[in-house]
């Protein structure tokens, strides 16, 4: 007589998520998320029949290839955008 397949118990319990407050401070973005913001529509228009993970890829291979000069203003605005988020983060903290 063949085994019948046993089923897995979970022995941990499901928490729940604490909700987060809106009012909390956005986290920064990193400079390759700026980098992809500006040239997501570029790719999309190069590659039409390019889907959501190819064009992802298509992205991070541009990234690989350019240079740190061409870096250079997407790390700008992420060390700006990290300051943001750090003043935030402690104004948020000194409000709560």
């Amino acid at each position: 007589m063949p085994k019948q397949p046993t089923q897995k118990v979970s022995t941990t319990t499901r928490r729940t998520k604490a909700k987060k407050d809106p009012a909390a401070p956005k986290r920064p973005l990193s400079a390759y998320m700026f980098f992809s913001q500006d040239w997501r529509e570029r790719v999309k228009a190069e590659n039409p029949d390019a889907g959501f993970g190819d064009v992802g890829r298509l992205l991070g291979t541009k990234w690989k290839e350019m240079s740190d000069d061409e870096k250079k203003p997407y790390i700008d605005m992420a060390n700006k955008d990290k300051e943001r988020a750090e003043a935030e983060k402690a104004a948020y903290a000194n409000k709560a």
